[in-house]
């Protein structure tokens, strides 16, 4: 498929210094951008001794809810469509 020039001429540029170098920086860059992103996505800890003010604040939401009234049975009713 390649001819031999074009064979060497490849295994010359994979195998240069400039090649490996940039690809050593790119593994250690894509690293290192992947701990960081890691990092920000979970707590470094959860306090299990006291609990969180959102759980609180989201109970006391849900029972300081009103009451649903229930749904008319008839929903031509509800609508103000009456069959006759």
């Amino acid at each position: 498929m390649f001819s031999e020039e074009v064979a060497s001429v490849l295994f010359y540029v994979l195998t240069s210094w400039q090649v490996i170098g940039v690809t050593i920086v790119l593994v250690l860059y894509l690293s290192l951008v992947g701990y960081v992103a890691r990092s920000y996505r979970r707590p470094r800890f959860v306090s299990r001794s006291r609990p969180r003010k959102a759980k609180k604040a989201a109970a006391s939401v849900a029972n300081s809810a009103p009451e649903e009234t229930p749904d008319r049975e008839d929903t031509n009713e509800a609508l103000g469509l009456e069959e006759e």
